[in-house]
């Protein structure tokens, strides 16, 4: 039975990305791990959100339901999943805000050691999903965090694309998964589970 804490971390502005950590919340709990999913606080004007139908519903009726992270949530987790669209080949700026205000636990090394991982979505195959994992990860490195990518180690991780950075998604323009949803599934729990195993070999060796 684990005994790893882990923050699934996400913006979203459609659901597609809450979608993916469901499934990593699933399969972090069935490796035992105590899962908190939890939000970053959206930026957007109100204006561009009511401009989109499937953001404005996704705010109101998703998004109010789950809990907006904390510096004290980061402090807690032994193991972090990102979950991200793509803006541009980078991170939302979103993500972007929220991962500048960690220079006061960095500072105080209360972030080296986290095992991390990341998944991504964009509206094309080649959106840019691979670098947008990359750019999350580049600030990971900053903080000493131990990044538990998914790699090849399981065959279903070429069912959902064969990312090996972390599960990415292409999404269409009515909002589903081009993928095979069931793959991505598989490949999301695998990933949640690979990271949960590398949190518990790093806190048994630091204990």
């Amino acid at each position: 039975m684990s005994n790893v804490n882990l923050a699934i971390i996400f913006y979203s502005s459609t659901g597609t990305n809450y979608q993916l950590t469901q499934w990593a919340s699933e399969g972090a709990k069935e490796a035992g791990a105590e899962v908190k999913v939890l939000k970053v606080p959206e930026l957007a004007p109100q204006s561009v959100i009511d401009s989109n139908p499937s953001w404005k519903n996704y705010v109101e009726e998703v998004a109010v339901c789950v809990p907006t992270v904390s510096l004290e949530d980061l402090e807690w987790a032994d193991a972090i999943i990102f979950s991200i669209p793509t803006r541009f080949g980078n991170m939302p700026s979103q993500m972007k805000q929220f991962l500048d205000t960690t220079g006061g636990l960095w500072f105080n090394g209360k972030l080296m050691n986290k095992v991390v991982s990341a998944m991504t979505s964009a509206q094309n195959s080649h959106g840019g999903q691979e670098a947008t994992i990359l750019s999350l990860y580049t600030t990971m490195y900053h903080w000493g965090a131990i990044i538990a990518a998914p790699g090849y180690t399981d065959p279903v991780i070429f069912g959902a694309g064969g990312n090996p950075y972390g599960t990415s998604v292409t999404v269409d323009q009515n909002g589903k998964m081009v993928e095979d949803v069931i793959a991505v599934q598989a490949a999301v729990k695998h990933q949640a589970k690979r990271t949960i195993t590398v949190a518990e070999w790093v806190k048994k060796a630091n204990h």
